[in-house]
């Protein structure tokens, strides 16, 4: 990577003689000027406060932490004064502003994938460091003002009156200004795969009882708690954001409501013993962010969250490629094919069945030939690679049982020749994509980790999809934990040293660490399109998701299903997908990802190749990115160029109701012609039983080209451009 740097320190104010800072707000502006935050100390408690335009944003909110001092972990045993114990658990109150510092930062750096082949980092920092004179102990609150917002952090600085700490909470504050509208999902430690809700603040309670039933939810944690990354949109149509920035060795932030002040409160996800984390000095938080703008497509172009996260520290990074793939995946989770060789769990015991004396099912769907099959389908249609599941031993009671040794990663099942279909898919140019299901059984996945991966680059994968659906072991933890958080980190950078890129399924949501290790291709972490085949998703779910899932980094959604009645594959499975033909393309270009799915069954695109042509198209890696319409949950419609072409792509998606679009092709270059290829919902389309009426049309555009498409509610519209 070559990067420009410039770090200009403007000021320095410090703490002479000890005597006391001269109390005043201190305030740091965007580069722009239009966000400017204000510091200041009131009655010995950290505050701050957000304006954007010269209007308020965040109204003044407290800072801070709160320790946890049982089993006598946090270190207070040099403390000679008298205080009460309550005071010395408090880093929220008691401080004086000792010093702070100011300083400019500016870059221009290049990510190894992304939406834009550079990345421009500048900033405005304040850090100010608070002093407790009582306990002769001191911590650095470090702002970074952005032309799009803002991102603050805690700082320990090694100190003998704060070595180890337990924290009890995090009491960081986000007071807004009025009844807003949210787009939220429910505040739970398990899972993220929720439909979103749009409500006032105020109704947060009163819905939140709903949101749980209708989203087969396992709990929450309040009734008035919700996740990042959470969008906000005022009644003046400001936008505002609050999410987290390189979450490493601290447990994942949620948010709590007072809704009758409404003023947002963190709330970290504890581990199985109700502690919300284990630090030892030197150490920081994460970043806590508040990207705001009065124009939707702001939020989407911002790379704040990314830019708030180190460095790429793999010094090596040629190995990590972009990847589009297809996998033996979609009949699974319709129920027509099956993970498990046998359904006899009873003669089943990992390593030691005799599969001769088990019944095959039929329906196993990762045997050779259906394997074949599909790597002959990819190998046809310029695909990378193929992902199979249910390939290993393990399958048959892999979920529900608390099993501690449930897969061993390794062993493949007897209809499944692994080192023929390696070297099949050799010699057809396409790679085979391994799958780790850990079943939450993290223990068992750490024991087994170097073998797998060992396993993995012996047998020529190079990527791998891990998940963790069920209870975590060790018992009581929960996925977003620190413990579980460092797990996460863990397996990519062990994966690093095989040269092996990670997907994650079920895994805490990202928070940029994709720019400090690229190898983190993807996270699922939000509800995709398996839910589709179980019952469904809101048509307004990926006009919403942009805004807040992806800001954390990409996600493997796996799009592209064409055949919207499930009954067709399952007739046990009355599912039917809210969505078109022309709206699963248009997520090829809206949900951005360097790891990107054709989702549906070879079969099904073999009915639609016209229509299947745009995924083969597609890139999955880009050189620019322009937004050109958004509203949260109603529409997005984003243009792309290829980084490694002139050809450039457009995607639009619509929600609840249908959206025209009116399209400026000035994102081309001037004085150049070029033929569109428009992939559109038919006139009489729709989303619910004529998912699959499109139509395709060419047209030549120029960079003064306007140009006007309906999608349906649901549905969406693609646009492939090249060049004459």
């Amino acid at each position: 990577m070559t990067f420009k740097l410039k770090n200009i320190a403007v000021a320095t104010l410090m703490l002479l003689c000890g005597a006391s800072y001269v109390n005043a707000v201190e305030t740091v502006a965007s580069p722009d000027g239009n966000v400017v935050v204000s510091f200041d100390m009131k009655e010995g408690r950290p505050v701050y406060s957000v304006t954007y335009k010269g209007g308020p944003v965040v109204a003044e909110s407290r800072l801070g932490l709160l320790l946890d001092s049982e089993n006598g972990r946090n270190d207070f045993s040099s403390f000679s004064y008298n205080a009460s114990e309550a005071n010395k658990l408090s880093l929220a109150e008691g401080f004086e502003l000792s010093s702070v510092e100011r300083s400019t930062f500016d870059e221009t750096w290049t990510p190894v994938w992304g939406e834009e082949t550079s990345i421009r980092n500048n900033y405005n920092e304040l850090a100010a460091t608070i002093t407790q004179p009582a306990f002769d102990r001191h911590i650095i609150i470090r702002f970074r003002v952005y032309n799009e917002g803002l991102g603050f952090r805690y700082e320990f600085p090694r100190q003998k009156n704060l070595n180890y700490m337990v924290i009890k909470e995090e009491c960081s504050q986000f007071a807004m200004t009025g009844d807003h509208y949210a787009y939220w999902i429910p505040g739970d430690y398990d899972t993220q795969e929720y439909d979103y809700e749009k409500s006032r603040l105020s109704e947060i309670r009163g819905k939140m009882a709903g949101a749980m039933r209708d989203n087969a939810s396992t709990t929450t944690f309040s009734e008035t708690g919700v996740q990042t990354s959470l969008l906000l949109k005022t009644d003046d149509n400001i936008f505002i954001n609050i999410h987290e920035a390189a979450c490493v060795d601290y447990a994942t932030m949620h948010l709590n409501l007072d809704d009758e002040n409404f003023v947002f409160e963190s709330w970290l996800t504890p581990d199985n013993q109700g502690k919300k984390g284990y630090l030892q000095s030197p150490c920081e938080s994460p970043w806590r962010t508040i990207i705001v703008s009065d124009d939707a497509r702001d939020i989407l172009a911002s790379r704040m969250i990314l830019n708030l996260n180190e460095p790429c520290k793999i010094e090596d990074t040629s190995w990590i490629r972009p990847v589009k793939y297809i996998g033996v995946w979609w009949d699974m989770i319709t129920g027509k094919g099956s993970w498990n060789y046998t359904d006899d769990v009873y003669s089943v015991q990992l390593g030691k069945t005799d599969y001769s004396q088990t019944t095959p099912n039929g329906k196993h769907s990762a045997n050779t030939e259906n394997v074949k099959r599909y790597i002959d389908f990819a190998a046809e249609h310029g695909f990378d690679q193929v992902l199979v599941e249910g390939w290993n031993e393990g399958w048959e009671d892999w979920f529900g049982q608390s099993k501690d040794y449930v897969f061993d990663f390794v062993t493949p099942y007897p209809d499944f020749d692994l080192v023929a279909l390696n070297a099949y898919a050799k010699e057809k140019g396409v790679k085979l994509m391994m799958h780790h299901e850990t079943s939450s059984s993290v223990r068992n996945y750490e024991r087994h980790l170097d073998r797998a991966y060992q396993f993995m680059v012996d047998n020529g994968y190079n990527a791998v999809k891990s998940g963790y659906v069920g209870n975590i072991i060790p018992r009581g933890e929960y996925h977003y934990s620190q413990w579980m958080n460092n797990h996460y980190l863990y397996c990519v950078t062990k994966a690093a040293e095989y040269k092996i890129m990670v997907n994650a399924h079920e895994a805490t949501r990202p928070t940029g660490l994709c720019r400090t290790y690229p190898n983190l291709l993807a996270n699922e972490s939000a509800r995709g399109t398996e839910y589709q085949a179980m019952g469904g998703s809101r048509m307004s779910h990926t006009s919403i998701l942009p805004f807040t899932r992806l800001l954390g980094g990409p996600m493997d959604y796996t799009p592209g299903i064409f055949e919207m009645d499930i009954t067709k594959l399952n007739p046990n499975n009355t599912s039917n997908i809210k969505s078109t033909i022309c709206g699963q393309l248009a997520l090829y270009v809206t949900m951005y990802s360097p790891l990107q799915m054709a989702a549906d069954l070879p079969e099904n695109y073999e009915r639609f190749m016209d229509a299947f042509q745009f995924i083969k198209d597609v890139p999955v890696e880009w050189e620019r990115s322009v937004y050109l319409e958004a509203e949260p949950m109603e529409y997005v419609t984003i243009a792309r160029k290829d980084k490694n072409s002139d050809n450039w792509y457009v995607g639009g998606t619509a929600g609840e109701t249908a959206h025209e679009a009116v399209i400026t092709f000035d994102f081309l270059e001037p004085g150049t012609k070029y033929e569109a290829t428009i992939y559109a919902d038919a006139k009489d389309a729709n989303s619910t039983d004529n998912q699959q009426a499109y139509t395709i049309t060419t047209k030549k555009v120029t960079s003064k080209t306007k140009l006007k498409l309906k999608a349906v509610a649901g549905g969406g519209f693609a646009i492939s451009i090249k060049k004459i």
